[in-house]
């Protein structure tokens, strides 16, 4: 009778050892598989965050050449324009010399003055004394009022201006596409720690909860990744 108990108890005890790995089976299998999809997801975690960090640092590069290209040419732009002043300087202190030479009768001397003047200047100064100025009302009061007065020096000036200002523009440009790389850097490491974290929970369900948010941030990433431009 008692040997009767005892395989009976054997029996029973089987039975519960038995119902345990029965429910613990497919629990462990997915653990295993949130396990699975974590290190899937770290992986691409960490090329996505690869990628940013690259593209963060090329853009960054492309934007100081880009302001660096700017500062230059704008400081060409300067002295050309300094240049520029200048050369009109002298052709309007020669032609007020001029005016005076031939007001005061030296003929000789406002000859000599007339040679003086700059090749573009001279152009116009020849023009406009076809219109006999002195003696016609209405004329322009000098060369530099005539169409045929050019500037090339004030003109690649302003050239080398609208070059800096587009270099300084694209510098600006590139500066925030290299900002929305580390913004999107930011997220994968806010989805690196959510995955970290989600490990230590031993819920099934708060888990996978954690993983899910993770990995919906990591689609947003990839998606960012994939419309960005790329240097």
């Amino acid at each position: 009778m008692a040997e009767g108990n005892a395989n009976i108890e054997i029996a029973q005890h089987l039975r519960e050892h038995s119902g345990h790995g029965g429910d613990g089976e497919p629990s462990h299998r997915r653990i295993e598989t949130i396990e699975i999809l974590e290190a899937i997801l770290l992986a691409i975690v960490a090329l996505a965050t690869a990628l940013s960090g690259y593209q963060a640092a090329r853009w960054d590069g492309e934007s100081s050449r880009a302001y660096a290209t700017s500062s230059r040419l704008g400081v060409k732009s300067d002295e050309m324009q300094l240049t520029a002043n200048e050369t009109l300087l002298y052709d309007t202190s020669t032609f007020t010399a001029w005016l005076q030479a031939y007001a005061a009768g030296e003929t000789k001397l406002a000859a000599i003055l007339a040679t003086r003047f700059t090749p573009e200047y001279k152009v116009a100064f020849d023009a406009w004394l076809k219109l006999d100025p002195l003696n016609t009302s209405g004329a322009p009061p000098g060369p530099r009022y005539m169409p045929q007065f050019k500037e090339p020096l004030a003109e690649q000036a302003k050239g080398l201006a609208d070059q800096a200002n587009q270099a300084f523009e694209e510098g600006v440009h590139t500066r925030s596409v290299g900002e929305d790389y580390v913004k999107v850097t930011v997220i994968l490491a806010a989805v690196l720690f959510l995955l970290a974290i989600g490990q230590r929970f031993r819920i099934k369900g708060v888990r996978l909860t954690v993983t899910g948010v993770a990995g919906v941030f990591l689609v947003y990433c990839v998606v960012l990744l994939a419309v960005y431009p790329h240097a």
